[in-house]
C-alpha cells in the first residue's frame, strides 16, 4: 500500500506541474508562500510589553518554521542543529538523550503538555521517538530557569506541548518523504475547526533499512602477496548491520473553547515502534547471525481545562501514560539455531493530575501557585532469568512511587526598569522530601538596544530513579539525592528598523557545583551498582543571536547561531590510588559547541543550511588520549531547498536535502558509526476542498 501511495504521488506530479494556472493564482501562491514565515522581520520588543513570567530567564524558543522544517526530523534534530545544548545521537531512530551545560541526560526533565514524560526507570527521555511534527510550541528552560516549571533540572527543562490547529472548515496536509538507504517518511493531518471546535488528527510513518556505509575504523584488513606475506592494510568498508526501524504515531486532539473564558482539550498520543539495535563496529558477526530488537507500544493522554478572566487564570489537568517495552537479543551460538539470550519486559503506568492559578494586581504584581502529582506503578522483569530467591526471579523489581511537586512564585515589578521574582517549590519522591528555592532578577540597562541584565540563583535536587533504587541485581535504595547551587549571570539586547532588520541576542554565564553525583560502578560480585561518589563543578558560557534581513522587496535573509563553552569537572575524592578521574571532565561531554542555521527565500523558494559542531569527547572518566579513549571533533552540514506552487484547488511544496553535506565521517558514540552523505526528497500536497481563489 504504500508503494502505490508514493507511485500516485510522483505520477500525479508532472500533472500538477502542467497545470493551467492564471497569473493572479501565481502571485497568490507566491504570497501564500512568503506568509509561511521562513523568514520573518519581527518587531523590536518593547519593555513595558515583555511579560512579567519572563523576569530573570533564560529561555530558548522555537519557531513553527524550525519544527517544521521536514517530517523526517525528530525533536533530537531540531536541537541539534539550532540550540547550544549536547545532543547524544545513536543514529536515526535509536536513542537520542540531551543535556545542558554539562550535566547528564538525567539531568534533563522534559513535560509534554505540562506533563513529565521521563521515563522513571531511567529519568531519561529519548527525543528520537518525538516526530518534530507532533510539536508546535517548544522552548528550552535553562538552568535555574527550569525551576518555574519543575524540579530536578539540574542542567534544564525542555517544554514541548501542541496547539488548536485554527482551522475553518475541513483541511487535509499529506507529505511524503523518500531517502538513501529505503526510507520513508509519510505525514497525514486532518482537520476540522468553527468558532467553538477544533479537532486534529496527524499521522507520522517511518521506516528504512537503515542499512549506510561507513568505514570501520575498529576493523584492519591485511593485504597479502601470492607468497602471503603482508605487504599493506585498509580499513573495510561495511554497511549498518541490524539498523532497520519501523515507527507510526498518531496524535488526536479536540478542543472546545466555550466562548466565555473555558477551554477544554484532549491530547492522545500513540506510538508503535519496532526497530532494530544496530551490531556495533567491533562485532564481526554476521547480522543473519543476531537479532537485536526494540518494541515499544506507548500512549500518552491529557485532559486539560483553562478558565481565563481579566485578571486571573486556573487550570486543571489530568493525564495517564502506559509503556510497555520489549528488549529482545537472540544469537546463534554456532549450531545455526537461534538461541534467547535476552528478553526483557517493561511495564510503567503513570497517573498524573495538576493544578494551577495564577493572578495579577495591576501591572506590577503576578503570583501563580502549582501542585502536580505523578503516581508511577513498573514492573520490569527479564524473562530469561531463572534464577531463584523465596520463589521469584532475582532479576528486575515491581515497584511503585508517587511524586508531589508544588511551588508558588510571586513575580514583582516595582519600576519600569526592574524585574524580581521569587520561586519556591517543595518535591516529595516516595517518603524523601526537597525544598527548591530561586530568586531571578533583571534590569533595563538601556531602553536603545532593548539592553537588559539578567541574573538569577536556585538550589536544586534530582531524585535516583527507580532503576538506581530497586534494579536486581545491583539497585541502592540507600543513595542520596544528587544536589547542587546554581548561580546565572547574562545580558540580551534587540535592534531593529521596521520592515528592514531585526538583530537580537544574549549571553549567559553561569556556575553550578553538585553534589552527590550518582555512577554506576562495577562490584566484585560481577555486576553494576549505583553510588554517590562524585563532586561535579560545571560552569561556562552560552551564547545566542538571531538576525532577519529584508535584502530586496522579496529576497529575506535569516540567520541564527549558538555557542557554549561547557567544562564539567569531576572534583570529588578519587575512587582509588589509580583513580586519574579527579579534575577532569566528564566522559562524553563535549567542552565546545557550536550551531550556525541560515535562510534565505525569494518568492516561493526557501534555502536552508545547517552547521553544527562538537568539540573532542572523551569516552573515559581519566581523559586517556588512547585509540579508543576520546572521540574526534566533527563538523556536521546540511542543504535544504525548497520551491512552492499553488493552484485553484490544492496548495503544493517540493524539498530536497541533502544530509552531511561534506560527506564527515564521525562518531557521536563510540563504536557506533553515522550516515555519510545522504539524499532526501519530499512533497507536500495541501487540498483547497472546492475554494476557487
Amino acid at each position: 500500500m504504500k508503494n502505490k501511495v508514493i507511485l500516485f504521488a510522483f505520477l500525479l506530479l508532472p500533472v500538477l506541474l502542467r497545470a493551467q494556472s492564471d497569473q493572479s493564482a501565481k502571485d497568490t501562491g507566491a504570497a501564500a508562500w512568503r506568509e509561511k514565515g521562513v523568514v520573518a522581520i519581527r518587531e523590536v520588543p518593547v519593555w513595558g510589553q515583555r511579560p512579567m513570567k519572563s523576569i530573570g530567564v533564560q529561555e530558548t524558543k522555537f519557531d513553527s518554521v524550525v519544527l517544521k522544517e521536514n517530517i523526517a526530523l525528530s525533536i533530537a534534530d531540531v536541537l541539534t542543529f539550532n540550540s547550544s545544548i549536547f545532543v547524544k545521537q545513536y543514529g536515526r531512530a535509536t536513542l537520542s538523550t540531551v543535556s545542558f551545560r554539562g550535566t547528564g541526560p538525567s539531568h534533563t526533565q522534559v513535560t509534554w503538555n505540562g506533563m513529565r514524560i521521563n521515563n522513571p526507570m531511567l529519568g531519561m527521555t529519548d527525543f528520537s521517538m518525538i516526530p518534530s511534527y507532533f510539536i508546535d510550541d517548544a522552548s528550552l528552560l535553562h538552568g535555574t530557569s527550569s525551576v518555574n516549571e519543575a524540579g530536578g533540572g539540574l542542567g534544564g527543562l525542555v517544554k514541548l506541548s501542541t496547539a488548536p490547529a485554527a482551522a475553518d472548515g475541513f483541511g487535509l496536509q499529506y507529505i511524503q518523504g523518500i531517502g538513501m538507504y529505503k526510507t520513508f517518511d509519510e505525514f497525514l493531518r486532518l482537520t476540522w475547526g468553527d468558532e467553538r471546535w477544533q479537532v486534529s488528527t496527524r499521522a507520522v510513518y517511518q521506516s528504512s533499512a537503515n542499512d549506510y556505509k561507513y568505514r570501520n575504523r575498529d576493523k584492519k584488513e591485511n593485504i597479502y602477496d601470492e607468497d602471503m606475506n603482508i605487504i599493506g592494510s585498509y580499513y573495510p568498508v561495511e554497511r549498518n548491520k541490524s539498523g532497520a526501524f519501523d515507527d507510526v504515531h498518531v496524535l488526536q486532539e479536540v478542543y472546545y473553547n466555550t466562548g466565555r473564558g473555558d477551554r477544554f482539550g484532549l491530547n492522545a498520543w500513540y506510538i508503535n515502534s519496532n526497530r532494530e539495535l544496530p551490531l556495533l563496529t567491533t562485532d564481526y558477526a554476521d547480522d543473519m547471525q543476531v537479532e537485536n530488537r526494540q518494541r515499544e507500544h506507548t500512549l500518552r493522554s491529557v485532559l486539560s481545562w483553562d478558565h481565563y478572566r481579566n485578571d486571573w487564570k486556573i487550570a486543571a489537568k489530568a493525564g495517564y501514560i502506559h509503556t510497555w517495552m520489549a528488549y529482545d537479543y537472540r544469537r546463534d551460538p554456532g549450531n545455526g539455531v537461534m538461541t534467547s539470550m535476552t528478553r526483557s519486559r517493561s511495564n510503567v503506568d503513570t497517573f498524573y493530575g495538576q493544578a494551577e492559578g495564577e493572578y495579577s494586581v495591576g501591572d506590577k504584581w503576578l503570583f501563580t501557585a502549582n501542585v502536580s502529582l505523578h503516581q508511577h506503578f513498573v514492573k520490569s522483569t527479564d524473562k530469561n532469568i531463572i534464577l531463584q530467591e523465596g520463589g521469584k526471579g532475582i532479576v528486575g523489581y515491581d515497584k511503585g512511587r508517587i511524586e508531589l511537586d508544588g511551588s508558588v512564585s510571586a513575580k514583582w515589578r516595582p519600576t519600569e526598569r526592574l524585574g524580581l521574582s521569587a520561586v519556591l517549590r517543595e518535591q516529595m519522591y516516595g517518603t524523601k522530601w526537597a525544598t527548591i528555592p530561586a530568586f531571578f532578577a533583571d534590569y533595563l540597562l538601556s531602553k536603545r538596544g532593548h539592553v537588559v541584565a539578567k541574573a538569577s540563583v536556585s538550589r536544586n535536587y534530582r531524585f535516583p530513579t527507580l532503576n538506581d533504587l530497586y534494579f536486581l541485581p545491583g539497585g541502592n535504595p540507600g543513595l542520596k539525592n544528587e544536589s547542587g547551587f546554581q548561580y546565572e549571570a547574562g545580558l540580551s539586547f534587540a535592534v531593529g528598523k521596521e520592515e528592514t532588520y531585526t538583530l537580537s541576542g544574549s549571553a549567559s554565564w553561569y556556575d553550578q557545583h553538585i553534589d552527590d553525583w550518582i555512577l554506576w560502578l562495577p562490584t566484585a560480585k560481577g555486576f553494576f551498582s549505583p553510588v554517590n561518589i562524585k563532586k561535579v563543578h560545571a560552569y561556562g558560557v552560552e551564547a545566542q543571536a538571531d538576525l532577519a534581513v529584508a535584502l530586496a522587496k522579496e529576497l529575506k535573509l535569516g540567520l541564527n547561531g549558538t555557542f557554549s563553552w561547557s567544562p564539567s569537572i569531576n572534583e570529588g575524592e578519587p575512587m582509588s590510588p589509580a583513580d586519574q578521574s579527579v579534575g577532569k571532565q566528564l566522559p562524553y561531554e563535549p567542552e565546545y559547541s557550536a550551531t550556525v542555521t541560515g535562510r534565505l527565500t525569494y518568492r516561493s523558494w526557501g534555502l536552508l543550511y545547517q552547521f553544527c559542531y562538537y568539540s573532542e569527547r572523551y569516552t573515559m572518566s581519566s581523559n586517556d588520549i588512547t585509540l579508543t579513549g576520546s572521540l574526534t571533533p566533527y563538523l556536521m552540514n546540511n542543504l535544504s531547498l525548497e520551491k512552492g506552487f499553488v493552484f485553484r484547488w490544492a496548495d503544493l511544496s517540493l524539498k530536497g536535502t541533502i544530509n552531511n553535506l561534506f560527506n564527515e565521517e564521525y562518531l557521536s558514540v563510540l563504536s557506533r558509526p553515522m550516515p555519510r552523505m545522504n539524499v532526501e526528497f519530499f512533497i507536500g500536497i495541501k487540498p483547497k476542498w472546492g475554494k476557487r481563489k
